[in-house]
């Protein structure tokens, strides 16, 4: 049975090191000490429509989150040739993780029984949380839509 964890704001955040699409590792606990915040987002497929939309409205806002001092990171557990393809269609300018074994969804709570037609399975809850620069969850947000979210959380955020 998976235990479920559910992360809620003022939290500390897990500290994590993952690969990214390059193939080099990021760290959180390192993205922080450099001084950034960081808004992490869970999304279930690479190049689908939701996700595409989700990842395209990140991206069409990444200069005001960056400027802000936010660094945007997405995960999913595609692998890193998916990952590749995914960022050079849409140029995306922002780090995703490969987690392919779902060991940082699991870590976030966002790895859920999920179902579709009727059939049970494992799959990503797309979810965001944003992590402070002392490491506190300030924002966790589960079940996100596609539209609307990034804007939503750059209100939040008070980012213009």
């Amino acid at each position: 049975m998976l235990d479920i964890v559910e992360l809620e704001v003022g939290d500390t955040s897990p500290d994590f090191e993952c690969l990214i699409t390059d193939g080099s590792k990021i760290k959180l606990s390192s993205i922080i000490e450099n001084g950034k915040g960081v808004i992490l987002y869970f999304y279930p497929r690479d190049d689908t429509p939701g996700c595409t939309i989700q990842a395209c409205d990140f991206r069409d806002n990444f200069g005001k989150l960056d400027n802000t001092g936010w660094r945007v990171i997405g995960v999913s557990t595609d692998s890193s040739a998916s990952h590749v393809k995914f960022t050079n269609k849409y140029d995306l300018p922002f780090d995703l993780i490969v987690d392919e074994d779902s060991s940082l969804h699991k870590l976030y709570g966002t790895w859920r029984k999920k179902n579709m037609y009727g059939k049970e399975y494992m799959g990503c809850l797309r979810s965001t949380f944003v992590i402070s620069k002392d490491r506190k969850i300030i924002s966790s947000m589960y079940g996100v839509g596609t539209k609307g979210h990034v804007e939503q959380l750059m209100i939040d955020l008070g980012v213009e």
